[in-house]
């Protein structure tokens, strides 16, 4: 028992020996962490933008004393705000906190491992809920663009039925007012009527339409069809079934234009 009582007072003794030799390490203050070789490669580091060289400089300096408050807060710092790691920002920070619990940041400390806390819960929770959605939006898209190629096909259905449907209107009222071939032993009067009375007269028409079908109209600047349309007292369409090689979205200064009957 006594042997037992002189061997615990005699390795209290060794250890008291040693930690006064400086054989063990004891607390360091903030400034003996800052001065550590690693420390300070880590802080040149940071100024020079070479944050993977800097983490790698603080983790040293860790590997050195694994007590360095400074070092947790510079690793927390720059999982933080560069590495966009919230796990192992929230992991040094607390560290950090722990070995410095006074410390005179530790309010804003705690409020960035309550913004960590969120992020890292932002990025678990809504991860697969973000790719269904993107997967809708993605289906959507398909859908969106189907409709809206039939719609174009329909309007380009509808575009040939109403130009087919103009031209049809044209022909008609062209056969309804042309010139009709005048019966064998029909008076001298009526064929005067039909084609043309005397020489005098043979440069005039029988048909106002058909000296109207032959006008022609030379495009100006900031003319469009429908105001060369309105012009003339005709319909689009039948401008533009008259004029087939007319764009309507391009048209030419000097072109010359056919313009139809009204």
């Amino acid at each position: 028992m006594t042997f037992s009582a002189s061997l615990v007072r005699s390795a209290f003794v060794l250890l008291a020996g040693l930690a006064l030799s400086g054989c063990l390490p004891g607390p360091q203050s903030q400034s003996d962490e800052e001065r550590e070789p690693h420390f300070l490669a880590g802080k040149t580091r940071v100024s020079s933008l070479d944050y993977k060289g800097a983490l790698d400089s603080f983790e040293k300096a860790l590997e050195v004393n694994p007590q360095s408050a400074s070092a947790h807060f510079e690793l927390a710092c720059l999982f933080d705000r560069k590495e966009s790691d919230p796990a192992a920002a929230i992991y040094h920070y607390e560290h950090y906190l722990k070995l410095r619990p006074a410390a005179e940041n530790s309010e804003i400390v705690n409020q960035r491992i309550l913004a960590c806390k969120q992020e890292l819960a932002r990025s678990v929770v809504l991860g697969p809920v973000t790719e269904k959605v993107q997967k809708e939006v993605d289906q959507l898209a398909q859908e969106n663009k189907r409709l809206t190629d039939e719609n174009k096909r329909l309007h380009d259905d509808l575009d040939r039925w109403s130009a087919y449907a103009t031209q049809l209107q044209l022909l008609t009222t062209r056969a309804a007012v042309s010139p009709r071939v005048t019966p064998a032993g029909a008076s001298g009067a009526a064929t005067q009527v039909a084609l043309g009375s005397s020489a005098g007269a043979n440069d005039r028409r029988p048909v106002v339409a058909l000296a109207t079908a032959s006008r022609t109209h030379t495009i100006k600047p900031g003319e469009t069809p429908s105001a060369i349309a309105k012009k003339y007292g005709i319909k689009v369409e039948a401008l533009m079934v008259a004029n087939p090689k007319l764009d309507s979205r391009r048209l030419q200064i000097g072109q010359s234009l056919l313009i139809p009957a009204s």
